[in-house]
């Protein structure tokens, strides 16, 4: 099949090039999102994807609005049989759902209908699901509520963060893109609908959302610093200053199970602090303006003093933060 593929970060590389290795398939051009700013000098970058593209010779349109005037015809002329998507990062107006004759196919990072939305593999890992996994479906206008043509599964352990479960789910996931690809083209598999029950959200997780809060129990703040690693990253504020946050870990309760939320106490070899019930110990962190350092190498130079603590932010612990479970 002709394909023109649609996708921006890191995670759809492995797909791309698993279409673009295909003998059955020919990526004619790659849909990405505009060059963007990125690191210190916010210069502007190509995409990971666009990238990938070009070191392939593969045209890359990169329109400011996917909805942008005259673009459908644009992507028309290309004349793709089918568009896969991976993590693409917009939504598709109607008119683009209409030019390819078999659709745009859709690569989600969860078992659908659980956690549609912008940050699945972040809301699994949060919210302390055992599996998690991948999906391709038919893309429609309703977010994520397509008929699916197959799924993969992948369990979630213990110390794994959003980073290294999406790494995994990035390279099964293209086995099962292209496996699905195949199947359409050679009009052997049928999409089937989703169930109408287990339907969950997965909003896109913001910097702000990414602030700990340690009134909220140790299980909850080991599972948020989780989610949010590498992206955005966990944060949070020692005295006035913001304090980024590698994985914590929850430690056996001890005397050092008296520790008020965000309450610090340094130790020869460890750091720990605070939270609604036992302590977590901190990994690494990353003050302003500095480089990511040992927990307990920062608190040699900070030299937190007794009763010194990490701050909470105003508003108040959500549901899933305080219940230890799973509200």
């Amino acid at each position: 099949m002709r394909i023109v593929f649609a996708g921006t970060p890191e995670p759809a590389l492995p797909s791309l090039l698993a279409l673009i290795d295909s003998p059955r398939h020919e990526v004619v051009a790659v849909l990405t999102r505009p060059d963007a700013p990125t690191g210190r000098g916010r210069r502007l970058a190509a995409s990971p994807v666009a990238e990938l593209a070009a070191a392939h010779d593969i045209p890359v349109l990169r329109p400011p609005r996917p909805s942008a005037p005259d673009f459908a015809e644009s992507l028309a002329a290309y004349r793709p049989d089918c568009c896969p998507v991976v993590a693409y990062g917009a939504l598709l107006p109607q008119p683009l759902l209409d030019v390819p004759a078999k659709g745009w196919v859709n690569l989600h990072f969860s078992v659908l209908p659980a956690w549609r939305g912008a940050a699945p593999v972040q809301a699994a890992v949060r919210h302390g699901d055992e599996v998690t996994g991948a999906s391709v479906f038919q893309l429609e206008k309703g977010m994520d509520t397509g008929p699916v043509f197959g799924v993969v599964t992948e369990s979630i352990g213990p110390r794994d963060t959003s980073g290294d479960l999406l790494a995994r789910l990035a390279r099964s996931g293209s086995e099962l893109l292209l496996a699905a690809l195949d199947g359409i083209e050679d009009g052997t598999l049928r999409a089937v609908p989703q169930p109408v029950d287990g339907v969950s959200y997965a909003p896109k997780v913001t910097v702000a959302d990414a602030e700990v809060d340690w009134r909220s129990t140790a299980v909850a703040v080991d599972r948020l610093v989780r989610s949010v690693t590498p992206e955005p990253g966990a944060w949070t504020t020692f005295r006035g200053e913001r304090l980024g946050l590698g994985p914590v870990h929850p430690v056996e309760p001890d005397g050092a199970a008296t520790l008020s939320p965000g309450e610090l106490r340094v130790e020869k070899r460890r750091v720990l602090v605070g939270t609604a019930t036992g302590p977590v110990q901190l990994d690494t962190v990353r003050p302003a303006a500095k480089k990511v350092m040992a927990a307990p190498d920062w608190a040699r130079g900070a030299r937190p003093e007794p009763g010194d603590r990490l701050e909470s932010p105003v508003k108040q612990p959500a549901e899933d933060q305080i219940d230890e479970v799973r509200g």
